[in-house]
């Protein structure tokens, strides 16, 4: 990963990671409103949703020693650990989030099976074979190499063991290329959210088949998430949002401005919310 690159995504979650956790919560994902996408539900309980539907879909049932890729302050890596008595490792490229990840873990009373660090995706400091379930909730989208990044979480995942990733995608380009207003889209969605690009679910597939991973299922739950930009659209302009955004700094009112750029994206059908599970 490119210094700037790695920069520019600290410092966007360094910046904005409080003031998420003061408005959201723990859960840096998107929310599950039902598979048509009309559920009307608490937005933290979505959230929760989200990762319970994830874990059926995918057909995990008991895991034991889970990795974290992007863990942001915690959210999955803790519920998971509580969920299945496991232990968990959560990494990410901001200071500011492991050390209140490792905060939540103590107040959970989880430090003892929850640990917390930062580390590059695309370089992880774990020897192979280390872990039963390697679970990516949406950071694939910051991966400046998508096949690197895979063939790291394959690398460490064990024999046997289940990859889940979860990421941000455009649609697939079959034979119909992106336009050029859906590229000048995608170009600001990258800018403000510090991306370097996406990939379809098609090709985040095809890299999954050389790694290779066996018993490879995937899933567009655009439908199912895309309400998920107006709740965060009404939430970010409350009192208590605007105070916390100015606090903030540029970076994070820039990302709150520009939230419309998501929506825009969902309602067009650019963008994808897309799951990918295999096992090694």
């Amino acid at each position: 990963m490119s210094a700037t690159l790695y920069q520019k995504i600290q410092e966007f979650y360094d910046a904005s990671s409080g003031l998420w956790e003061q408005i959201w919560g723990e859960h840096m994902h998107h929310g599950y409103y039902g598979a048509d996408g009309t559920e009307k539900k608490d937005r933290r309980q979505a959230q929760i949703d989200l990762i319970e539907e994830i874990l059926n879909w995918s057909g995990i049932s008991q895991t034991y020693n889970i990795l974290d890729v992007g863990c942001g302050i915690g959210g999955s890596s803790l519920y998971l650990a509580k969920k299945f008595n496991a232990n968990a490792t959560g990494i990410t490229l901001s200071p500011v989030q492991a050390a209140r990840a490792t905060e939540r873990a103590k107040e959970a009373n989880l430090s003892s099976r929850c640990s917390f660090q930062v580390a590059d995706a695309q370089a992880m400091p774990f020897a192979d074979n280390s872990f039963d379930l390697v679970w990516s909730l949406e950071s694939g989208e910051h991966m400046p190499d998508k096949s690197q990044f895979l063939r790291e979480c394959y690398r460490v995942l064990k024999p046997g063991g289940k990859l889940i990733m979860v990421t941000w995608c455009h649609r697939p380009k079959d034979n119909s290329p992106l336009t050029t207003d859906e590229e000048k889209l995608l170009q600001d969605i990258y800018r403000v959210y510090c991306l370097p690009y996406v990939i379809s679910l098609p090709e985040y597939e095809a890299i999954a088949r050389q790694l290779p991973l066996q018993n490879i299922s995937t899933a567009d739950w655009s439908k199912s998430v895309a309400a998920f930009w107006n709740v965060v659209i009404d939430s970010a302009f409350t009192l208590e949002a605007v105070f916390g955004l100015l606090r903030s700094g540029w970076g994070t009112i820039q990302a709150a401005l520009s939230l419309s750029l998501m929506r825009r994206g969902y309602e067009s059908g650019l963008v994808r919310f897309g799951l990918l599970s295999g096992t090694k």
